[in-house]
């Protein structure tokens, strides 16, 4: 019997006859049997790759099969934008078996809401933030939504692990399954990731379970590295190139986003940009509309790199490079859907240090090689927020109460910790204890309670911007910067790809009114820079020195690396250059990621040693000879190496208030620290390398 045959009679009925298909694809057929036989599994496949329906037929099996009734599965993304984009082809299956779908999120109207809450669906696409609302809510009688809860589905599961809202995510399932009172399957959906084994073993806290699909990077793919110099330049290159096909371009940022997409309408290209900070209604329109084209470009960020359907594609353009191998792929996995054509991907790089991380990037492609997707280390404050939250659920707890719902998640994490944090907690006002139970506290009600708790369903931080009204349509927001202007003429910003001229701001209901402008105008986010992590720098190092980059190169692009390897001619890929300027300083090249460099910048500099800065490729110091930095270097003992964050970095951490200061440090610090990087540069030897004006 072929897995296939294992289905409910009546989805294969609607699989071969309704949607007429004649088979299913590898990875959806090897997640059958896992499925099917209630096991945990992790589903991996490249963008398109058929994941989604991998994991709901067999759920829609076990439905039928086994009789669930009322809510029964949760299909959980880290985006509202993917929900929305699921949820029409999730109804339509569910309905050939005559089971319905839900769609909650925050932009989802309470109308919507009563009718789930009168009549669940069997299937309910949600965020984690939404089910943390419900969780908590007064209004809500979650016992009874969710006694009927089997299935949990996590679609770019890779997402959610790579930051805090994937322990938000794993402590709201434990919660959910002491609701229901029952063990929940989980299965998480992913991209190729590098270590496949850790993550479905983190996402079920250690039960483990089944991986399907492609362990490894697909090989192949038509990719081109091009040195255009300037975004001006990449505009004038998009413009001419390619026409009459439909191209995604992903830029680093939404200032990049909105200036491409402004420069390519002004070159008369049909042009549409996403971005997070444009209004839903804007980008839907935007994404619909270059869905439905042929001859058209999309300037979007990352939200289009996860697997929302903007339409059958025939090129991906990356503006300089993504941070990741894993990025990489999924973007260029948008392409070669269609039968006879193949992946493909047009890296424009407007600088030469952004060519080189290209650069390494396709290196690491070329090896096989992907990122491992690791959580980030000691979620101490996710701890208190989900103290504060089973408070809000069960309307107060006992002081250990919280390892029965929690204990699997964060048991190991806090050990001794917990003890203190809930001790700093109660003697900073944050909770309240009464007769041995736990409550909100004066200050816990006043730094969180706001709006119903709103800053509680949340495990991260979001800026403060300013909501760009024309008319009755919001356009999207901005950063308070954008509207300063030096010259005290009107502000003219730059948003959804137009110009559009200030009319007024309400800074008390954080609006401004625009209306269409024919000057060049500009917007601003902010937004941190991200170090490049140790391979990705080690692959860069071992371009300039090799000169193997696995893709086509454009002339121009020929001529960059070229004179990469010219200016990088100091380094041989085996020992790390010092490399006096004859002024007196000295840069210590170690190709050891931001990470690793900022741990050996702080041990120098607890040595003695003055430094002046560092990057993710290098380490300056005002070391006139290389024997003091090799002596310093050599004397770098493991608690100068210990990563201490600076106090002002704590801010930045979410809940931080909960902690003592110095157990906040301590998170930082684990988060800030690479100690695989450090370990590699101590074990290389040091070439003086004197540079060519102090001969």
């Amino acid at each position: 019997m072929s897995p296939f045959d294992r289905f409910h009679p009546a989805l294969q009925h609607h699989i071969v006859n309704s949607l007429g298909w004649s088979t299913l694809r590898p990875t959806q057929l090897q997640a059958i049997d896992p499925i099917l036989d209630g096991r945990n599994a992790l589903l991996l496949a490249p963008t398109a790759g058929g994941k989604t329906e991998a994991a709901a037929f067999p759920v829609l099996s076990r439905m039928l099969t086994e009789r669930w009734d009322g809510l029964s599965v949760l299909y959980v993304c880290p985006l509202r934008a993917l929900l929305n984009n699921l949820e029409p082809r999730l109804r339509h299956y569910a309905g050939l078996v005559g089971r319905s779908v839900g769609l909650w999120h925050g932009d989802v109207g309470a109308g919507n809401r009563s009718r789930i809450l009168r009549q669940p669906p069997d299937i309910l696409l949600t965020t984690p933030e939404s089910l943390e609302a419900v969780l908590i809510s007064r209004r809500v009688d979650h016992r009874v939504l969710f006694a009927g809860l089997r299935t949990l589905v996590v679609d770019e599961l890779h997402a959610f692990a790579g930051d805090d809202r994937g322990w938000h995510l794993l402590a709201v399932a434990e919660r959910l399954a002491r609701v229901a009172g029952r063990p929940i399957q989980r299965i998480g959906l992913s991209a190729t990731v590098g270590n496949p084994e850790d993550l479905l073993d983190w996402l079920t806290c250690g039960e483990g379970g089944t991986v399907v699909g492609q362990p490894a990077p697909p090989a192949g793919g038509d990719v081109m590295l091009d040195h255009v110099g300037s975004l001006e330049n990449a505009s004038i290159v998009l413009s001419r190139l390619h026409r009459g096909e439909k191209r995604l371009v992903f830029c680093d940022s939404r200032n990049k986003v909105e200036r491409l997409g402004s420069l390519l309408r002004t070159a008369g290209i049909q042009t549409f940009v996403s971005h997070s900070s444009l209004g839903i209604d804007e980008r839907r329109r935007s994404e619909e509309a270059f869905a439905t084209g042929d001859d058209c470009v999309i300037v979007a960020t990352s939200t289009l790199e996860l697997g929302i359907d903007v339409g059958d594609l025939d090129r991906v353009i990356q503006l300089d490079a993504p941070s990741s191998v894993s990025s990489f792929l999924q973007r260029m996995g948008r392409t070669g859907r269609r039968a006879g054509t193949t992946r493909n991907c047009l890296f424009l790089a407007t600088s030469e240090g952004a060519f080189l991380q290209a650069a390494g990037i396709l290196r690491l492609w070329g090896d096989g090689w992907v990122e491992p997707v690791e959580p980030p280390a000691s979620p101490l404050h996710l701890f208190a927020q989900q103290v504060m939250a089973m408070i809000l659920q069960e309307r107060g707890l006992e002081t250990g109460g919280w390892q029965d719902s929690l204990g699997r998640v964060f048991g190991k994490l806090v050990a001794d910790r917990a003890a203190s944090i809930i001790a700093h907690m109660l003697d900073s006002g944050i909770l309240a204890q009464d007769g041995g139970i736990l409550g909100m506290g004066p200050k816990g009600e006043r730094e969180f309670g706001r709006r119903n708790f709103m800053e509680l369903m949340a495990a991260f931080t979001t800026p403060l911007l300013l909501s760009v009204r024309y008319g009755g349509s919001e356009l999207g927001q901005v950063d308070p910067t954008s509207l300063q202007q030096a010259d005290g003429r009107p502000t003219t910003l730059l948003l959804a790809g137009r110009s559009w001229q200030v009319v007024d701001v309400d800074w008390t209901r954080r609006l401004v009114v625009v209306e269409p402008s024919a000057d060049v105008g500009r917007s601003r986010w902010m937004g941190g820079t991200h170090s490049l992590g140790f391979a990705l720098c080690r692959a860069m190092e071992r371009v300039v020195t090799s000169g193997d980059v696995p893709s086509r190169l454009s002339k121009r692009g020929t001529a960059c690396l070229e004179s990469l390897q010219e200016s990088y001619a100091f380094c041989d890929g085996a020992s790390l250059p010092l490399v006096l300027d004859g002024t007196g300083r000295m840069r210590w090249w170690t190709f050891a990621g931001g990470r690793a460099n900022a741990m050996l910048t702080q041990a120098l500099a607890s040595s003695g040693l003055a430094t002046r800065g560092h990057d993710d490729l290098s380490i300056q110091t005002d070391a006139a000879e290389a024997s003091v930095l090799q002596r310093k270097v050599a004397g770098i003992s493991q608690t100068q190496l210990e990563a201490v964050a600076d106090a002002g970095l704590v801010r930045d951490l979410k809940f931080s208030q909960c902690l003592p200061e110095t157990v906040a440090i301590e998170v930082l610090s684990q988060r800030l620290s690479d100690r695989r990087g450090v370990a590699d540069v101590l074990s290389r030897p040091m070439r003086l390398i004197r540079d060519a004006t102090t001969e």
